[in-house]
C-alpha cells in the first residue's frame, strides 16, 4: 500500500514498504452511545455527540466529559489525552502533520503544495525549499501554526489527566488502556495491539469477551483547514539499502526483505503487530473475521480514505537537522518559557538559519545534489498573505462544532 509514498518525484522506487500506521482519532464509543450523555451534550451544545469533524467539536467534547460527566463507574474521567515531555518524540507529535491538521499548509496530496505540513515552502516543479518563516513565504510561524500549538497546550492543561504534560510518546498512548479517557485527537494505530489486549492484562477498554469499547475514526481538522489539504500523518516504515553497504550484505538484506514482505509472512506479521503493508493482507479473510475486535482498523485500511494520510513530504531537505529544532521549541511552550507565537517564531527562524547553511554547502560542494534550499528574500507578512503564503488570521477560530455518526462513517467506508 505504501509504494506511492516511497516513490520519488522522478518516478523511481527508493524504498520497499514493510509496515504502516496512521494517526487517527480514538474515542470511547460506549460512553458516546450512552443515552444520558447524548441528551446532556445535545442540550448543552445544540448538536449531536459523535465523532468530531472539526476542532471546535473536539474541544466541546473534551470539556463535556471532563467537566460535566466527570465520572464513570466511580472513576474520574477526562475528555482528552496527549503528551508534552521535553523529548525528541515531542517533535514527532508536531511534525506528524499537526500543523496541517489545523490548516497551516497548502492544498495538495500527498503533501501540501507549495507549503507542506512542516510549514516549509517549495514551489511546484522544483526541489529547492525557499523558507519556513512567514516572511519567506512559509507558514511555520503563521496564524494557523500558532493556533495549532496553542490548542495543543490549552487542551493538555485543561482536559488531560494530571501528569499528562510530563508524559512522552511511549507513556501517553498506552495510558488509554487505564480506561479513564474519553477521546484522543492524535492517536497512532501502531498502538492498536496494546488496546485489544484482554482485561486480564490490565486493559480496561475492552469488555469481558475482548470486544473493544472504543473505536478509531478520522481526526478532526482545525478552522484553517480547507478541502483538499492533508488530513493526517501516516508512517510507512521501509527497507532502505545504502550505496555504502558491502555488496554481499546488501544482497543478504534484500533476500530477507523479500521474505518478510511476502504475502504469507505479512499476514502473520500483521496479525501480531497490526501494522499492515499489503492490500491483500487487509482484505484477507482472517481479517474479515477479526475486524469486529479491532475497533475500525480494518475498515479504515479497506477504505479509500487511507491514502489521505501521508508521511513527511519532500519539502523537508534534511530531516535529522531540522527535526531536532522542533521538540526544543515546543518544549518551551509546555514549560511556560515562551508563548506559542514566540516559540513558533523562534522555530521558523532556526529552520531558516539551518537551511541557509545547507544552501551554502550545496552551492559550494553540491552536498544536496542541487536540491538544497534556496531561501527567498524576506518580505512582510501581508505580502505573503495576499500571494499564496501563510493564511491570514481568522476573525473566528472557533466555528460551530460539527460531528458525524460513527456507524454512518463506517458505512461510507464500506461503500
Amino acid at each position: 500500500m505504501g509504494i506511492q509514498f516511497t516513490t520519488g518525484p522522478d518516478g523511481n522506487l527508493y524504498q520497499l514498504p514493510d509496515q504502516q500506521f496512521a494517526n487517527l482519532y480514538w474515542f470511547r464509543k460506549d460512553w458516546f452511545d450512552d443515552a444520558d450523555n447524548q441528551a446532556a451534550f445535545k442540550a448543552k451544545y445544540g448538536y449531536d455527540l459523535g465523532v468530531p469533524v472539526n476542532w471546535s467539536a473536539y474541544e466541546d467534547i473534551a470539556d463535556f466529559f471532563s467537566n460535566d460527566v466527570k465520572e464513570v463507574d466511580g472513576t474520574t474521567i477526562y475528555g482528552h489525552m496527549d503528551y508534552g515531555k521535553r523529548a525528541p518524540d515531542l517533535g514527532w507529535r508536531m511534525t506528524d502533520a499537526w500543523l496541517s491538521m489545523a490548516g497551516a499548509g497548502s492544498k495538495g496530496e500527498p503533501n501540501g503544495i507549495p507549503i507542506d505540513e512542516w510549514g516549509i515552502r517549495m514551489e511546484a516543479g522544483t526541489c529547492n525549499p525557499v523558507g519556513a518563516s512567514v516572511s519567506r513565504g512559509g507558514a511555520a510561524n503563521g496564524p494557523a501554526a500558532v493556533y495549532a500549538i496553542r490548542k495543543w497546550d490549552e487542551w493538555l492543561r485543561a482536559y488531560a489527566p494530571p501528569g499528562a504534560a510530563s508524559f512522552d510518546f511511549y507513556q501517553s498512548l498506552p495510558a488509554l488502556a487505564q480506561g479513564n479517557v474519553a477521546q484522543q485527537i492524535f492517536w497512532y494505530t501502531a498502538f492498536t495491539a496494546d488496546m485489544v489486549k484482554p482485561q486480564s492484562e490490565g486493559n480496561n477498554t475492552v469488555d469481558a469477551d475482548g470486544n473493544p469499547l472504543w473505536r478509531m475514526a478520522p481526526s478532526p481538522h482545525g478552522p484553517y483547514w480547507e478541502e483538499g489539504q492533508k488530513v493526517g500523518y501516516q508512517d510507512v516504515g521501509s527497507w532502505t539499502f545504502l550505496k555504502s553497504t558491502p555488496s554481499d550484505r546488501a544482497q543478504a538484506a534484500w533476500l530477507y526483505a523479500q521474505f518478510v514482505t511476502s504475502k504469507t509472512v505479512d499476514v502473520k506479521k500483521s496479525h501480531v503487530g497490526l501494522t499492515f503493508m499489503r492490500d491483500s493482507t487487509v482484505r484477507h479473510e482472517s481479517f474479515t473475521e477479526r475486524a469486529p475486535k479491532l475497533g475500525g482498523l480494518v475498515e479504515f485500511y479497506r477504505s479509500p480514505d487511507r491514502v489521505a494520510w501521508s508521511p513527511t513530504g519532500i519539502n523537508v531537505p534534511d530531516y535529522p537537522k531540522l527535526a531536532q529544532i522542533w521538540w526544543q521549541q515546543i518544549g518551551d511552550v509546555n514549560s511556560g518559557a515562551f508563548t506559542p507565537q514566540e516559540a513558533m517564531d523562534r522555530l521558523a527562524e532556526e529552520m531558516d538559519i539551518t537551511m541557509a547553511r545547507m544552501q551554502a554547502a550545496d552551492e559550494a560542494a553540491n552536498v544536496y545534489g542541487g536540491c538544497g534550499p534556496r531561501l527567498n528574500e524576506e518580505k512582510d507578512a501581508e505580502f505573503w498573505y495576499a500571494n499564496g503564503g501563510a493564511k491570514p488570521p481568522l476573525d473566528n477560530e472557533k466555528p460551530q462544532g460539527e460531528t458525524v455518526n460513527y456507524d454512518d462513517l463506517v458505512a461510507r467506508w464500506n461503500q
